[in-house]
């Protein structure tokens, strides 16, 4: 492969990204092949020591995925950490995914529960007191009160729980990118 070939693979690779990050990548990369040109080597030999384009480019993926979830642990860098680390193996992907699937739609569900019975809560402590069969109106302003708080209680335990699954997801891709890598470059 030359190093056209390797570069235009490398860029396809990343596309999708922002054109700074694909210019850093790609500048490494040129250096690479600078470097191997300067020491008498053949861009084949350079491209064939690189090794797959492809495979690099899902690697820069997943630690620019991960990265993005150390620095802010929203939903959206989650997602793209979940995907860039589904990314690095097809293997992961056959396993893992059933598995995340299913967590991701308990846990969907459970964030939908809680968000109604908050929002059902907020109902009977607004209206309860104005329904006549209650002997008491304090009776449904303290139901209603308590359903809103148990409700915003078990939606931060169910915040911690998915940050924490986020961060053992993205310990398990360095994990695995850790393990990988020397394989990928004895191929090289």
């Amino acid at each position: 492969m030359t190093r056209n070939e390797f570069m235009t693979r490398l860029r396809r690779g990343l596309s999708g990204l922002s054109p700074a990050v694909i210019a850093e990548a790609a500048a490494d990369y040129e250096a690479h092949f600078d470097e191997a040109l300067a020491a008498g080597r053949t861009e084949q030999d350079a491209a064939s020591a690189l090794g797959d384009p492809a495979r690099l480019a899902r690697e820069l993926r997943a630690e620019l995925g991960l990265k993005r979830w150390d620095a802010s642990k929203s939903p959206s860098s989650a997602l793209s950490a979940v995907l860039a680390l589904l990314g690095l193996g097809a293997l992961d992907i056959l396993i893992l995914l059933p598995i995340l699937m299913s967590v991701l739609s308990a846990l969907v569900s459970l964030f939908l529960a809680v968000i109604v019975v908050i929002v059902a809560g907020g109902g009977v402590l607004v209206a309860g007191p104005f329904i006549h069969d209650f002997q008491t109106p304090w009776l449904p302003v303290f139901g209603g009160l308590a359903m809103v708080t148990g409700g915003t209680a078990v939606g931060a335990i169910l915040t911690l729980f998915t940050i924490g699954l986020m961060n053992a997801l993205v310990w398990f891709g360095r994990l695995h990118y850790r393990l990988i890598k020397p394989a990928i470059e004895a191929q090289g």
